[in-house]
């Protein structure tokens, strides 16, 4: 957690920016339209999580009628992974639907010495001509000139433009499924698309991070690129061939509807359920079955991939006692997209599964 980013920043460097404003006090929103103020609650160090309020006054809201929130490490990691010294980012599009803190992290970090919140100019592709339009909100680091702290201050740029021509697009490629389903027993769906799309994304992600990846045995019926899953060098079928699954009694069994499995020589990197129309908690089911079945292997990760809009669902389903033993994560959709194009678009080395947690929300909150 404590690497080294573009701007020498660290998760442990942002959570000490944020530990030394004082608690209690109300922070307003960058926005001068929002009427909504934020407070630190408690901060836990070195790496967080950040517990904060935030309520509108104008509504009739009070601190008092406030509920906790949480500002996690996952979300501040991205975040850090993504400053560079003097360049602006939007946090909104650095995050996507992601984090329904992140505007309370934006305004938090504007309050510290070091970062300013601007307006640069934006290139803009219309009818095949670019043009320079006014900008949206960024946030920038500055340390070498740092203001008070505890206040909001802008950062005026000029000749400086954010190019919004997109750069890359996510591509998911060509899958079949079966005319009838054996999970549903139902005509090819969106929804039944949209699931296997997102497990082929599983599956491209662990390839770029030389992992193999078991699809759940109801879904063998898939055709991807033009060959059965079966065909493909790095799908795995069937657990009782993994030495890390297939020696321990009852294992290969709990886990053979699990919607995929990330596989390395020696460990299990991460374990899935993609919830897209089914509920959450039949999932979390699957995963506490199965890791009741082996040892405790070590990096081993329990991952709910759902839609953005499923957030507040699958927090909640997380943080039942019943699952505590998981701690499982929040894996939304658009940091999917996310990841699976930072692997189209380049080949990454030396990154290992360990990669994936920047990409994660721990919405865990016990």
């Amino acid at each position: 957690m404590s690497l080294l980013t573009t701007s020498g920043l660290t998760v442990a460097n942002m959570v000490n920016l944020l530990s030394s404003l004082p608690k209690g006090i109300e922070y307003p929103y960058v926005n001068d339209s929002t009427h909504t103020v934020v407070t630190i609650e408690e901060v836990v160090r070195p790496y967080g999580p950040i517990t904060i309020k935030r309520w509108d006054p104008t509504k009739g809201e009070t601190k008092n009628t406030a509920e906790p929130q949480t500002i996690s490490t996952a979300m501040m990691n991205r975040i850090a992974n993504a400053i560079t010294n003097g360049i602006p980012i939007n946090i909104d599009r650095l995050l996507g639907a992601s984090y329904n803190t992140r505007s309370a992290l934006e305004t938090l970090l504007c309050h510290t010495p070091p970062f300013y919140y601007c307006y640069p100019g934006r290139i803009e592709l219309i009818h095949g001509k670019t043009k320079i339009k006014a900008g949206h909100k960024h946030v920038i680091y500055l340390p070498e000139v740092p203001h008070d702290k505890g206040v909001l201050c802008e950062r005026k740029l000029e000749h400086l433009e954010i190019n919004e021509i997109p750069s890359k697009n996510v591509v998911y490629n060509a899958l079949e499924l079966p005319a009838h389903t054996p999970k549903s027993g139902k005509v090819d769906t969106d929804e039944n698309r949209i699931h296997s799309q997102m497990q082929m994304a599983i599956y491209e992600i662990g390839c770029c991070l030389s992992l193999k990846t078991f699809i759940a045995q109801n879904d063998t019926g898939i055709r991807y690129k033009g060959k059965m899953l079966s065909e493909h060098e790095s799908i795995i079928t069937d657990l009782r061939t993994v030495p890390t699954i297939g020696a321990f009694d009852g294992a290969a069994a709990a886990g053979k509807l699990i919607d995929a499995i990330w596989l390395g020589d020696k460990s299990i990197p991460a374990v899935f359920e993609v919830e897209q129309s089914t509920g959450v908690t039949s999932g979390l089911t699957r995963m506490s079955n199965f890791k009741k079945t082996l040892p405790e292997y070590r990096g081993m990760r329990y991952i709910i991939v759902a839609p953005d809009e499923y957030r507040e669902k699958v927090t909640r389903e997380i943080n039942k006692p019943e699952f505590d033993h998981l701690h499982a994560f929040y894996f939304p959709y658009s940091a999917v997209s996310e990841m699976l194009g930072l692997c189209q678009e380049r080949k990454l080395k030396g990154v290992t599964e360990a990669f994936i947690e920047t990409f994660l929300d721990d919405v865990f909150a016990k």
